[in-house]
């Protein structure tokens, strides 16, 4: 593999882990609140047909990501009344709204005439950065060769990191996550901040979701997302609950849904269908070994009250 290969397999990398880091990022912020959401997959595909229409409609990429996440926002507030206030299994609702989201995703996508699927993509993706600095040998293309949302989401990941561990918000989020009772106790509510925590990680999916079908697809096909959501929700189990290594595995899974691009650059013959197994097979790994590591209690440290609902009448 010569230079400009491994230049370009970087770059697609890092703009392919962009959705899983966004969704990533959300998921640890619920679950930092004690709430278990594993319909990532059905918020992501709401925010992609969603912020489709808007990207279409409006032409911004901004937009298309905003509406988008915000559309993983009305989906995740339903998973915030099951689980939070109605007290249903978070299991059963998280994987409820898969369906929902799909079924959901695909009547949108499906509707109108003519429909999302025969629209072409309106939005231009332009680079943040003026060429002269994409052209940089070497780092042009990776540092300095992508959009505005790809660095809003390392932003992201230092404003997460930040925000978990030194400010006051964080630290009740934390609270309510470890030890809801206590959290109770001394005054923080239980409710809001699972609420508030939920939304966020319904909105982190839908950007997400709509960052992929406007930035990288370009077009809307149902089942868009193909088991992204889900990878999302292994790489915050394998990041330990941490923002920053969010950010390194999502680089890593992007590089591998992005193989097919590299071994094409390449000139090398490998099965489709063996690519597209491959975040799947290299997440099952890493689990096992993870979870096989005489250090898996400190690694796989989750939040002592996760997926445990609260009563304030029971405590």
């Amino acid at each position: 593999m010569n230079d400009s290969v491994l230049i370009l397999s970087i770059a697609s990398a890092i703009v392919a882990s962009t959705p899983i880091l966004f969704a990533a990022l959300g998921e640890i912020i619920t679950n930092r609140s004690g709430v278990m959401n594993l319909g990532i997959e059905g918020m992501m595909l709401v925010g992609a047909v969603i912020g489709f229409w808007a990207g279409n409609t409006t032409g911004s990429l901004m937009v298309a990501i905003i509406v988008g996440g915000f559309g993983g926002v009305a989906l995740s507030l339903v998973h915030a009344v099951l689980a939070v206030t109605l007290r249903v299994d978070q299991t059963v609702s998280g994987l409820s709204l898969v369906i929902v989201g799909s079924g959901f995703s695909s009547f949108i996508g499906t509707s109108g005439e003519p429909s999302l699927l025969s629209a072409r993509n309106a939005v231009e993706v332009t680079p943040l950065f003026p060429s002269s600095m994409r052209d940089l040998p070497a780092v042009g293309p990776i540092v300095f060769g992508h959009d505005l949302i790809v660095y809003l989401g390392v932003v992201a990941v230092i404003t997460a990191t930040y925000v978990l561990n030194r400010t006051s918000v964080g630290l009740a989020l934390r609270a309510v996550g470890e030890d809801p009772a206590s959290a109770d106790a001394a005054g923080i509510s239980v409710t809001k901040m699972r609420y508030l925590a939920t939304a966020i990680g319904g909105f982190g999916a839908g950007a997400g979701g709509a960052y992929l079908t406007v930035a990288i697809v370009g077009t809307w096909q149902n089942g868009l997302t193909a088991g992204i959501g889900w990878i999302a929700v292994a790489l915050v189990i394998l990041a330990g609950w941490r923002p920053w290594l969010a950010l390194i595995g999502a680089f890593a899974f992007g590089g591998l849904n992005g193989l097919g691009f590299t071994l094409q650059l390449a000139q090398v013959n490998v099965p489709s269908d063996f690519l597209k197994m491959m975040p799947f097979i290299a997440a099952y790994l890493v689990v096992i070994l993870v979870s096989a590591s005489p250090n898996r209690a400190r690694r796989l440290a989750a939040p002592a009250a996760l997926a445990q609902p609260y009563s304030r009448e029971a405590r």
